[in-house]
């Protein structure tokens, strides 16, 4: 297990040298995993190690001891750790979604203020193998392209995913091995939620059919993350074109209009993230819009984004813009 971490952190440069590596840390067998790991190989890797811990203001007593397990791990290891307390219950009535999405947003909100705030150049999560295959089989069944298809990047910017290709059981091993405890979240086995549904119901019986149903799985997303690549770099090239005009993006309409279907939706995707930080959070049906308005004759239309943004159709430009007041 060990030589797998190694070779993927190297491979992706989520443990630089001189660095320091934040570990989003729930107190859960994975994440306690994670922190254990990157604490070992940081003296010998050159770089430091702190934890963050997001307390979700969900599970009353039982969050709150998960919160002071994860203080006091890190404690005894001289290992920095912040931990934040939200609302998302409060906030997912706010804004109108789902509790998960919410609480992934916030989590990763905070993840992302601790980072700067311990100086850390990269943020490790604790998605491992498991999860990875989870991801696929919810994405096939709600439907999607090659993006959702390929599965959980390793990296994305400064996030980093260390255990990706590590298998539960193993991590449930190197735990037993280092004597080391962790806390269980009993939502883990609320199957309302779809992704405890899939890893209790589904995927038992697909490892019937396949008991590598992990490996294989990992080795598809693979084939189609490298697909998936290509296509974006392509993208990517035509969105070359786009030039800033004060604190908008504007790009000839042609650029993408003429693109062929399987890289169109994908310039506009990367024309949103390259006016924020890289998060587009949006549908395919936003980025059919896009495309749509680009191919279309009004030389006026308008296609409105979540989060205040719209792309504006003005004459042979689109123009990538936030909505004012």
């Amino acid at each position: 297990m060990l030589e797998q971490v190694k070779a993927l952190t190297t491979e992706y440069d989520m443990f630089p040298r001189g660095g320091k590596v934040l570990c989003a840390v729930s107190g859960g067998a994975d994440s306690m995993c994670l922190l254990h790991l990157a604490w070992s190989m940081a003296e010998a890797g050159g770089f430091q190690v702190a934890a963050a811990h997001y307390h979700h203001g969900m599970r009353g007593e039982a969050a709150d001891a998960d919160a002071a397990f994860v203080e006091t791990f890190c404690k005894e290891r001289n290992i920095p750790c912040v931990v934040e307390r939200g609302d998302v219950y409060g906030q997912a009535q706010r804004l109108g979604l789902g509790v998960e999405e919410t609480g992934r947003r916030l989590r990763y909100e905070f993840l992302r203020r601790a980072a700067e705030e311990l100086g850390c150049n990269r943020i490790a999560t604790a998605h491992n193998a498991d999860d990875n295959l989870e991801t696929l089989l919810l994405h096939l069944v709600r439907g999607a392209g090659l993006h959702g298809l390929a599965g959980i990047p390793p990296r994305r910017g400064e996030i980093v995913r260390p255990l990706l290709t590590t298998s539960r059981a193993d991590i449930e091993a190197y735990l037993e091995e280092h004597r080391l405890s962790h806390v269980e979240d009993c939502t883990n086995a609320d199957e309302s939620y779809a992704r405890n549904r899939i890893r209790r119901q589904v995927v038992p019986v697909l490892r019937q059919l396949n008991p590598r149903l992990t490996e294989s799985a990992a080795e598809t997303m693979g084939y189609l993350r490298a697909d998936n690549d290509y296509l974006n770099a392509q993208a990517a090239a035509a969105c070359a074109q786009a030039r800033w005009a004060e604190d908008d993006l504007v790009i000839e309409a042609r650029y993408i209009a003429q693109l062929p279907a399987a890289i169109a939706p994908r310039a506009a995707r990367r024309m949103l993230e390259m006016m924020g930080d890289g998060n587009t959070d949006c549908s395919a049906a936003h980025l059919k819009a896009i495309v749509d308005l680009a191919a279309g004759e009004d030389p006026s239309a308008v296609a409105f984004l979540p989060h205040g943004r719209l792309v504006q159709r003005v004459y042979k430009d689109l123009l990538f813009t936030t909505q004012s007041e």
